[in-house]
């Protein structure tokens, strides 16, 4: 696949993934991809810990799972659907949520994407996600799941810990990769008008929805 925009469109968080082992080489091509990406200064401070080894894994599926059990599930269970989405299709989510927290470890790689940074600022980020952007796309060109999920920083020293990072350097993502169980398809989104203001905030831009 090599239409970008549709490539965007249809880059589905997926959280269900086989166990199957994916190929280095797919994974260095996701890596370049997110190397490619802009970042503050060209400082290139980030830095891409691969995840393959299960013990590893298992250690920081338990905090995983304990932000599940303590925030992340009641969060789901008290929420309402949200924009573009039905409560069907929203239960759906939940399920496959639920699904990765028990199954986290058994995704065959992750890409633990960090910053070598002694301190972390509001604008690091500007440094790092754009990055890992790409590599959701990159993935999703090669017919790869993935998803960004942040949730081991709710208990952050312990992932850390578990995970070997040294100190100075700060983790922002956890991206399981595998070849996914379901399809992919395009994203649930609400109306652009809802979210985009015209030169004032609040004063809604009646921006047409195909382009």
């Amino acid at each position: 696949m090599d239409d970008v925009f549709e490539i965007m469109h249809t880059t589905r968080a997926m959280r269900r993934l086989k166990p199957d082992p994916v190929p280095d080489a797919l994974i260095a091509k996701i890596l370049r991809a997110g190397a490619s990406a802009a970042n503050g200064g060209n400082t290139q401070r980030w830095r891409f810990l691969v995840v393959k080894n299960p013990e590893i894994k298992k250690a920081v599926q338990v905090w995983y799972k304990r932000a599940y059990d303590e925030v992340i599930g009641p969060r789901y269970a008290g929420s309402a659907p949200p924009p573009g989405t039905t409560a069907e299709r929203y239960a759906r989510q939940h399920a496959a949520v639920e699904y990765l927290t028990e199954h986290f470890h058994e995704a065959p790689v992750w890409i633990v994407a960090c910053i070598a940074e002694e301190k972390p600022t509001r604008w690091s980020g500007a440094s790092i996600y754009p990055a890992v952007q790409n590599m959701l796309l990159a993935a999703r060109a090669l017919g790869l799941g993935a998803t960004l999920t942040t949730r081991h920083l709710l208990f952050e020293k312990e992932a850390e810990a578990a995970l070997g990072l040294p100190p100075g350097v700060h983790s922002y993502a956890i991206l399981p990769i595998g070849y996914p169980m379901g399809r992919f398809g395009p994203v649930g989104r609400g109306p652009l008008r809802d979210i985009t203001f015209l030169d004032r905030w609040g004063e809604n831009w009646d921006i047409p929805e195909e382009a």
